[in-house]
Protein backbone atom coordinates (compact mmCIF):
# COMPACT_ATOMS: atom_id res chain seq x y z
CA UNK A 1 0.00 0.00 0.00
CA UNK A 2 1.24 3.29 -1.04
CA UNK A 3 3.28 5.77 1.76
CA UNK A 4 1.95 9.66 1.99
CA UNK A 5 3.99 11.65 3.89
CA UNK A 6 3.70 15.24 5.11
CA UNK A 7 6.57 17.43 6.01
CA UNK A 8 5.33 20.74 7.51
CA UNK A 9 7.61 24.10 7.71
CA UNK A 10 7.75 27.38 7.18
CA UNK A 11 10.26 27.21 4.47
CA UNK A 12 10.97 31.12 5.01
CA UNK A 13 14.61 31.92 3.80
CA UNK A 14 14.67 28.46 2.19
CA UNK A 15 17.92 27.06 3.22
CA UNK A 16 19.82 23.42 3.07
CA UNK A 17 18.16 22.23 6.04
CA UNK A 18 14.91 22.76 4.39
CA UNK A 19 15.77 20.57 1.22
CA UNK A 20 17.36 17.77 3.46
CA UNK A 21 14.78 17.09 5.35
CA UNK A 22 12.64 17.38 2.45
CA UNK A 23 14.55 15.31 0.91
CA UNK A 24 14.64 12.55 3.62
CA UNK A 25 11.03 12.67 3.65
CA UNK A 26 10.86 12.04 0.08
CA UNK A 27 12.92 8.54 0.48
CA UNK A 28 10.94 7.45 3.27
CA UNK A 29 7.50 7.70 1.22
CA UNK A 30 5.34 7.23 -1.99
CA UNK A 31 4.22 10.70 -2.08
CA UNK A 32 5.52 13.62 -0.41
CA UNK A 33 3.53 16.47 0.57
CA UNK A 34 4.66 19.35 1.92
CA UNK A 35 2.71 21.58 4.31
CA UNK A 36 3.74 24.96 4.38
CA UNK A 37 2.74 27.51 7.31
CA UNK A 38 0.93 30.11 6.22
CA UNK A 39 1.47 33.89 7.52
CA UNK A 40 -1.17 33.74 9.62
CA UNK A 41 -0.47 30.56 11.58
CA UNK A 42 3.85 31.94 11.83
CA UNK A 43 2.28 34.97 13.53
CA UNK A 44 -0.24 32.99 15.65
CA UNK A 45 2.58 30.22 16.69
CA UNK A 46 5.81 32.19 16.23
CA UNK A 47 5.17 36.04 16.89
CA UNK A 48 6.39 37.15 14.26
CA UNK A 49 6.07 37.20 10.09
CA UNK A 50 7.88 35.40 7.62
CA UNK A 51 9.81 37.67 5.23
CA UNK A 52 8.88 35.54 2.47
CA UNK A 53 4.99 35.42 1.51
CA UNK A 54 2.94 32.33 1.79
CA UNK A 55 2.05 32.16 -1.82
CA UNK A 56 6.49 32.71 -2.92
CA UNK A 57 7.24 29.96 -0.19
CA UNK A 58 4.55 27.57 -1.83
CA UNK A 59 5.89 28.10 -5.18
CA UNK A 60 9.38 27.39 -3.95
CA UNK A 61 8.62 24.45 -2.29
CA UNK A 62 6.68 22.89 -5.62
CA UNK A 63 9.59 23.46 -7.65
CA UNK A 64 11.27 20.90 -5.81
CA UNK A 65 11.38 17.74 -7.58
CA UNK A 66 11.20 15.16 -4.38
CA UNK A 67 7.84 17.16 -3.73
CA UNK A 68 4.60 16.21 -5.03
CA UNK A 69 2.01 18.09 -3.65
CA UNK A 70 2.04 21.41 -1.41
CA UNK A 71 -0.27 22.26 0.72
CA UNK A 72 -1.27 25.64 2.69
CA UNK A 73 -1.50 24.89 6.32
CA UNK A 74 -3.81 27.47 7.41
CA UNK A 75 -5.15 25.83 11.02
CA UNK A 76 -3.01 25.45 13.92
CA UNK A 77 -3.83 21.71 14.67
CA UNK A 78 -2.01 19.33 13.07
CA UNK A 79 -5.07 16.77 13.40
CA UNK A 80 -7.11 19.23 11.24
CA UNK A 81 -4.71 19.19 9.02
CA UNK A 82 -4.67 15.43 8.49
CA UNK A 83 -8.43 15.12 8.44
CA UNK A 84 -8.38 17.28 5.39
CA UNK A 85 -5.34 16.44 3.47
CA UNK A 86 -4.46 12.59 5.10
CA UNK A 87 -1.53 11.13 5.34
CA UNK A 88 0.18 8.46 7.06
CA UNK A 89 3.75 9.35 8.39
CA UNK A 90 4.83 13.41 9.63
CA UNK A 91 8.01 14.32 9.27
CA UNK A 92 9.45 16.52 11.72
CA UNK A 93 13.21 17.61 12.53
CA UNK A 94 14.49 16.01 15.57
CA UNK A 95 14.83 18.85 17.28
CA UNK A 96 11.42 18.24 18.41
CA UNK A 97 12.17 15.21 19.57
CA UNK A 98 11.50 14.75 23.22
CA UNK A 99 9.84 18.56 23.61
CA UNK A 100 6.02 19.33 24.79
CA UNK A 101 5.30 19.97 21.08
CA UNK A 102 6.95 16.68 20.18
CA UNK A 103 5.39 14.57 22.51
CA UNK A 104 2.08 15.99 21.88
CA UNK A 105 2.44 15.45 18.28
CA UNK A 106 2.74 11.91 18.83
CA UNK A 107 0.41 11.54 21.28
CA UNK A 108 -2.11 13.03 19.09
CA UNK A 109 -0.92 11.16 15.82
CA UNK A 110 -1.09 7.85 18.00
CA UNK A 111 -4.47 7.66 18.43
CA UNK A 112 -5.06 8.10 14.06
CA UNK A 113 -2.37 5.50 13.52
CA UNK A 114 -0.37 8.18 12.31
CA UNK A 115 3.53 7.70 12.57
CA UNK A 116 5.78 10.54 13.29
CA UNK A 117 8.73 10.37 12.29
CA UNK A 118 12.03 12.80 13.13
CA UNK A 119 14.93 13.25 10.81
CA UNK A 120 18.82 14.93 11.78
CA UNK A 121 18.02 18.84 12.16
CA UNK A 122 21.15 20.58 10.03
CA UNK A 123 22.11 22.78 13.25
CA UNK A 124 24.26 24.76 11.11
CA UNK A 125 21.88 26.55 9.14
CA UNK A 126 18.37 27.85 10.02
CA UNK A 127 16.22 30.85 9.26
CA UNK A 128 16.39 32.23 12.72
CA UNK A 129 20.36 31.99 12.42
CA UNK A 130 19.76 33.90 8.69
CA UNK A 131 17.46 36.44 10.39
CA UNK A 132 19.66 36.99 12.87
CA UNK A 133 22.54 37.53 10.37
CA UNK A 134 21.16 39.52 8.44
CA UNK A 135 19.89 41.76 11.46
CA UNK A 136 23.33 42.14 12.09
CA UNK A 137 24.46 43.30 8.44
CA UNK A 138 21.31 45.83 8.61
CA UNK A 139 22.84 47.34 11.81
CA UNK A 140 26.72 47.52 10.30
CA UNK A 141 25.30 48.85 7.02
CA UNK A 142 22.96 51.78 9.30
CA UNK A 143 26.54 52.52 11.48
CA UNK A 144 28.44 52.61 8.08
CA UNK A 145 26.05 55.52 6.22
CA UNK A 146 23.47 53.02 5.02
CA UNK A 147 26.54 50.57 2.75
CA UNK A 148 26.61 47.13 3.21
CA UNK A 149 30.20 45.90 3.22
Amino acid sequence: MPVTGYAPGAYDLFHIGHLNILRHAAAHCDRLIAGVVSDEMLLLSKGRLPVVPLRERMEIVAALSCVDDVHAEVVPDKLDTWREVGFDVIFKGDDWRGTPKGLQLEHDFSGVGVEVRYFPYTVHTSSTALRQALAVLETHAALDGGVLR
